[in-house]
């Protein structure tokens, strides 16, 4: 048993999908989440700064004497795979468990992934799916304004402002008759209802947020890191810019009033993690 918390990192507020589904899955656990919305997006910089920004915040959750680490971000999940093998705690991206999950479910054999450029561009879903199962047949499309889409706030299902942007992105996927999809970026969940409106019911979406909470529960169950003490767990929030924003948006999304909860970190004063 480990009383200590589980650390989520994300670029902004995509890794709250992973908290929400953790939250369900492990109540009695505390969690320490960190979105880097002063650096938001990841997706369409290069990968050695994306590396650089992954391992900043790695450097920060350690620094919270956190028991486990969730990548829950599809861009570093795709780039920053050394990280994996080098920290002293157990740590998960999105990649793996969502992958899997994916390649459970589909019926037809193919499968549509939507990501952030940088995560399309690593071929990181196609090469796990093909592990998996060489004869799935993959469409890849990247979304990049998905994600400052959700970031101020327009995420509502009558919008008709994402709506048409999803329309143009998601077209080609629907032609290509897939009937599974991956929302390979956890900011992407959050426009589910919108998402799932113009691929059609018959198209299965997999959440990468919770394919990759479960998956961090498994974890800890085996390796005995739960918390012992059956009291409700608690959820300290940070990001790199203003709380405001984040607690606004972030609140509504949890339905709980995160305010009190959220505290702004330099996270420039935190230098990138190295073993």
């Amino acid at each position: 048993m480990n009383e200590a918390p589980i650390g989520v990192f994300d670029s902004g507020l995509g890794g709250l999908t992973a908290v929400k589904e953790l939250t369900h899955l492990l109540p009695y656990e505390n969690i320490v989440y960190f979105g880097d919305t002063g650096r938001v997006p990841y997706g369409t910089r290069g990968s050695e700064i994306i590396k650089q920004y992954a391992a900043q915040d790695v450097s920060f959750l350690l620094s919270q004497q956190v028991k486990m680490i969730i990548a829950a971000c599809g861009t570093v999940s795709s780039v920053a795979l050394e990280l994996a093998g080098s920290l002293p705690v157990p740590f998960t991206g999105v990649v793996k468990p969502t992958s899997a999950a994916a390649a459970a479910v589909t019926r037809n054999g193919r499968i549509g992934i939507i990501g952030t450029s940088a995560t399309i561009r690593s071929g990181s879903y196609r090469w796990e799916l093909n592990l998996l199962h060489p004869e799935i047949q993959v469409f890849e499309q990247d979304c990049p304004l998905f994600v400052p889409l959700v970031e101020n706030g327009f995420i509502q299902r009558d919008d008709c402002v994402p709506r048409e942007v999803a329309r143009r992105y998601l077209s080609p996927l629907r032609d290509a008759g897939v009937d599974t999809l991956i929302l390979g970026c956890t900011h992407y969940p959050i426009l589910r209802e919108i998402i799932g409106d113009i691929m059609g019911d018959h198209v299965v979406l997999i959440d990468s947020g919770k394919e990759t909470a479960l998956y961090a529960s498994h974890l800890l169950r085996e390796r005995h890191l739960l918390r012992e003490e059956k009291t409700e767990g608690e959820c300290s929030f940070y990001v790199s810019d203003s709380t405001e924003g984040f607690s606004q948006i972030a609140g509504i999304f949890l339905g709980q009033n995160i305010k009190g909860n959220v505290s702004r970190i330099e996270i420039q004063d935190y230098p990138p993690y190295s073993p």
